[in-house]
């Protein structure tokens, strides 16, 4: 008998605009940003690290978010602080809603706390039963692969941005293949997240666009 196949513990969603975008707001993105992003910035610099300024350094942190601290303790303890896997995505979810708002996705200026029309769900794991203690060490060297793809995607989602900014203005609306495509880089580039940095899940990332990729 065929073994079920469950859905990735990490998914996004972001609500598709049922009106139109605003013209006026959507020129002027780039800088009605700025206040968001300084904060965003203030956040993710709790950036900590060890060595001499010419010399090597060690980082104890992607950004703001915690990733040595939860290596560590998934390696010798095979636990994950409840606490410190709700920063994290907080944090993550927090820099979603901003990413939404720079690609034009959304009107509404994004939140510090609230999820508003970004949806993201990554399930908190079983450290002890779900994770394996030794893979967090190599997990960012086995994502590579994803890391290429991405790199190239992304350059892409770049261009299609653009291409949505003068539809915004020209017709007040987000075409509807160029925001299933942002959305996809911005959901395929989350779950590479999860696995190789906020350490969540020892399932690797699928390579697709799509929600129902497995």
């Amino acid at each position: 008998m065929a073994e079920r196949t469950t859905s990735y513990p990490v998914s996004l969603s972001i609500d598709y605009p049922d009106k139109g975008l605003n013209r006026l707001t959507s020129f002027f993105r780039i800088i009605m940003i700025i206040p968001i992003v300084v904060i965003l910035g203030l956040v993710n610099g709790a950036v900590f690290q060890w060595g001499a300024d010419d010399g090597w350094q060690l980082p104890l942190s992607v950004g703001g978010l915690l990733f040595l601290p939860v290596l560590l303790l998934i390696l010798f303890r095979q636990k994950y602080p409840r606490w410190w896997f709700d920063w994290n995505i907080a944090l993550t979810r927090f820099s979603a809603r901003v990413l939404a708002y720079l690609a034009l996705l959304r009107d509404e200026y994004p939140s510090t706390d609230e999820d508003q029309a970004v949806h993201i769900e990554i399930s908190y794991p079983d450290a002890k039963n779900d994770l394996n203690m030794w893979l967090p060490l190599v997990k960012w060297f086995l994502a590579i692969p994803h890391y290429f793809i991405l790199f190239f995607l992304g350059i892409a989602a770049l261009v299609v941005v653009i291409m949505a900014w003068f539809a915004i203005l020209f017709t007040g609306r987000y075409p509807r293949g160029f925001f299933d495509y942002v959305v996809g880089y911005s959901r395929w580039s989350l779950r590479v997240g999860a696995y190789a940095f906020l350490l969540t899940t020892d399932r690797y990332p699928p390579f697709g666009l799509s929600a129902e990729a497995a």
